[in-house]
């Protein structure tokens, strides 16, 4: 399998676990702070490579420090990190994350320079020859450029998934609109999906999003499993039950074990459930990279773990 991550390319400052933030200079000790690479492009790259995936990641990032450690971790575990451009003048996207002990985390984010992605300096010929190419953040291309790209993936038979990094809300949903008829998955959580269509419930979201053209969606969502919501009809499937630590980047993990699992010929309910394993990996540690697994890991896991009730 040869996969492109398009998009976000995020360095996340991690701490665990915060109950609360000081007031005025005050200060607390906390268990653990690690550097995470990330992103809704980052982040699945990450777990692609583990997953045994050649693997090229495509953004930028500035030529600071950040950006320096951001590419760095990508290469530890096997990310082509080429297509990534280096920007003078302006910081690598990085999060702050303080976890709090229920696995949740709020975000400081600062964009950065995953603003600056020029589709003209894309290695088209690469794009032409993978077989998957996930757009992590498609609201960072912008609508004409997605619609650029996923027509060029179709035309040369690449199948193609995104993943917003937005929290999402209706306008978002009608400036992505013109791109949607030419994406074969979208994998936004349940939150994002519901604010972007205005719908009280996953599934009826998920329909909604159907209808604006998409190929088929999937829908996380958490510890309730994941929807998948097609025009054959929709299903769900249940999470795994594993002591969770982080919940940060279970999304990417999920996309990427979704898709890796799409590539070795496995139907999208089968391919759900190898999405879900791996975000189980991913939860129970620190940071998106958490995790010492590999696609055989993930399989076996997927096959034996105990599983979650979605009711």
């Amino acid at each position: 399998m040869k996969a492109i991550a398009l998009g976000a390319h995020i360095l996340d400052i991690l701490g665990k676990y915060v109950t609360e933030i000081p007031e005025g200079q005050g200060g607390t000790l906390i268990d653990e702070i690690r550097l995470s690479p990330a992103g809704a492009a980052g982040g699945t790259a990450v777990n692609l490579a583990k997953l045994g995936a050649e693997t090229l990641s495509l953004g930028a990032v500035g030529t600071d420090d950040a950006g320096d450690v951001l590419i760095r971790a990508l290469e530890r575990f096997g990310v082509n990190c080429d297509g990534l451009a280096r920007r003078e003048g302006v910081q690598t996207s990085c999060t702050i994350l303080p976890i709090r002990p229920t696995g949740e985390r709020p975000a400081l984010h600062v964009i950065g320079a995953n603003a600056t992605i020029d589709p003209d300096e894309l290695p088209w010929d690469e794009i032409a020859s993978a077989d998957y190419l996930h757009v992590g953040g498609p609201e960072f291309l912008g609508p004409d450029n997605c619609v650029r790209v996923l027509e060029f993936c179709r035309q040369n038979d690449v199948t193609t998934s995104a993943d917003i990094l937005a929290d999402g809300w209706p306008e978002l949903l009608d400036m992505l609109a013109p791109a949607l008829p030419h994406l074969d998955y979208l994998l936004p959580n349940e939150e994002q999906a519901m604010a972007l269509t205005g719908e009280g419930d996953p599934v009826a979201a998920g329909k909604a999003l159907l209808e604006r053209g998409v190929g088929a969606i999937v829908i996380t969502a958490g510890a309730r499993g994941s929807v998948l919501v097609s025009p054959e009809g929709t299903l769900t499937v249940p999470a795994f039950e594993v002591e969770v630590v982080d919940t940060t980047g279970c999304g990417d993990a999920y996309s990427a074990g979704f898709l890796r699992a799409l590539s070795l010929g496995h139907d999208s309910e089968r391919a759900a459930t190898i999405g879900a394993a791996t975000a189980a990996q991913v939860a129970q540690g620190l940071g998106t990279d958490a995790g010492e697994f590999d696609l055989d890991k993930v399989l076996e896991f997927a096959e034996s773990a105990p599983k979650l009730a979605t009711a």
